[in-house]
């Protein structure tokens, strides 16, 4: 492992590393906006479902790939700045606000990026980024992590109804979905730090 990848424990050290070299603040700043930007993309990559009011996106997908490569700080910064801009943009899922009909159903797991995005970060900043098998499970964790409060919100909006239609409406329809995101971050994250320790 080169000098400069061991000193930066996640890869936001190595993205555009002279831009705003002289103006840390300033560097922070443009990353979690970036990061928050790319979150809103991967959102209106949208299929809705039959069932249920929680669409498939790409928004968890962005999350934890955003977490993993800023770091728990920044990632969670991120995501926070994210659903902040969900008060007056159009960057929920399908071009929704906080103010759309369905983002009450899907709130729970918007306030579950933030969380998420910090325990990737977190685990990234430990190395679980460099491998496969770990970056699988850092993906994992931090997925279990958003799906906490949006089950839960999910479940309070769907009551009555009972906790087998919720994990079905609000997970397990998801699961193929997330399978596949966690395998595009397993060939995405240690091919990166391949690429960095050979530099």
């Amino acid at each position: 492992m080169t000098a400069s990848a061991s000193f930066f424990p996640t890869l936001s050290g190595h993205i555009l590393p002279r831009l705003f070299a002289g103006h840390p603040i300033t560097r922070q700043v443009f990353l979690v906006l970036a990061g928050s930007a790319f979150i809103a993309l991967l959102a209106q990559f949208v299929i809705p479902l039959p069932y249920t009011p929680v669409p498939i996106t790409g928004q968890t997908l962005a999350v934890l790939l955003v977490g993993m490569a800023l770091g728990p700080r920044l990632g969670a910064l991120a995501a926070v700045a994210y659903c902040i801009e969900g008060i007056w943009l159009p960057v929920f899922a399908g071009g929704a606000t906080w103010a759309h009909p369905g983002t009450l159903f899907t709130g729970g797991y918007l306030i579950g990026f933030i969380g998420g995005a910090y325990v990737a970060g977190w685990l990234a900043e430990r190395g679980w980024d460099r491998t496969i098998l770990t970056t699988a499970l850092a993906m994992l964790i931090g997925n279990v992590v958003i799906y906490i409060p949006g089950l839960l919100w999910l479940g309070f909006m769907l009551s009555p109804a009972p906790v087998g239609e919720v994990l079905y409406k609000g997970a397990v329809l998801f699961l193929v979905g997330d399978a596949f995101k966690i395998m595009l971050a397993m060939l995405l994250f240690p091919s990166l730090w391949r690429l960095i320790n050979r530099s």
